[in-house]
């Protein structure tokens, strides 16, 4: 699948809010557009770790990447916040999608999330992209998880249930990011459905000498249970981290001493190592 020329860069914003925030921040925004044009947008792959079994991954998130015209890694927080309500985010989501399904179909072990903007359901663009790789890979939709942020969910919560509910049908999971940050109101947290849930990284840094974040995760943990829901925690970032949240029955981890998102993931390492050798 090669759909990269299908994809229309937006030259100008549509509305008076986005004008205003593309005359603020241009400078990242035409980075981000020269990216897309030069194709130098990429997926870093994170794993995400069994706490039981630390050198299992579970699967890798797939998260987004662009290179400036020095050809350096633009920190995806100076981006993603800019560009999340506006067309050019929902283009960044088609190329997400399509070079995680990529990936999906390059190795057939490999499970994958990819995130996505509840801004990005029904953009014609993204849905043709889904199905085009799921008719390509019939196991592609059971490897694919699709991550949506707790703020975007409530964004539009009646339109990410419906759309939770079609692809679910398909094999597609869920995972709910950024878990306690503050935005879901669990009247709709019943009706989500989500597979899976990440708790926010705010909770879980230096957890193992925080009692506040100790006593947090835990009630978090407990009401992803009663609804049948897998936890994952976000930026483990040191070994009593991992091993408090071990012990606190927390299903996965993930962070930077879990391992480093790559340009280069771990299984095409080993391919290349293999074609070497051999």
């Amino acid at each position: 699948m090669n759909s990269h020329d299908l994809f229309e860069i937006p030259a100008a914003p549509r509305n008076p809010l986005e004008y205003a925030a593309s005359s603020k921040n241009q400078p990242i925004l035409e980075t981000v557009r020269t990216a897309i044009k030069n194709k130098n947008v990429m997926l870093a792959y994170q794993p995400v770790v069994h706490a039981k079994y630390p050198d299992k991954p579970a699967f890798y998130e797939g998260l987004i990447r662009v290179l400036d015209g020095n050809q350096q890694v633009v920190a995806a927080k100076d981006f993603i916040p800019i560009v999340e309500s506006m067309e050019l985010g929902r283009i960044l989501d088609c190329h997400a999608l399509e070079l995680g399904l990529n990936a999906l179909a390059q190795e057939p072990t490999l499970r994958l999330s990819i995130n996505m903007s509840a801004r990005s359901i029904g953009y014609p663009l993204w849905i043709q992209i889904l199905h085009k790789g799921m008719e390509q890979d019939a196991t592609v939709a059971e490897r694919l998880i699709l991550e949506i942020t707790e703020e975007s969910a409530m964004v539009l919560p009646d339109l990410v249930t419906s759309f939770m509910t079609d692809l679910q049908g398909f094999g597609i999971s869920f995972a709910l990011d950024d878990f306690g940050a503050g935005y879901t109101a669990f009247r709709f947290f019943k009706e989500f459905q989500f597979d899976i849930v990440k708790i926010d990284g705010q909770f879980i840094r230096d957890i193992h000498k925080d009692a506040d974040n100790q006593v947090l995760t835990a009630a978090l943990v407990s009401i992803s249970r009663q609804f049948d829901m897998f936890t994952v925690a976000e930026h483990v970032e040191n070994a009593a981290d991992m091993e408090y949240l071990r012990n606190a029955g927390v299903d996965c981890l993930q962070g930077y001493h879990i391992g480093m998102p790559e340009i280069i993931p771990e299984w095409t390492q080993t391919m290349y190592r293999k074609s070497a050798a051999g």
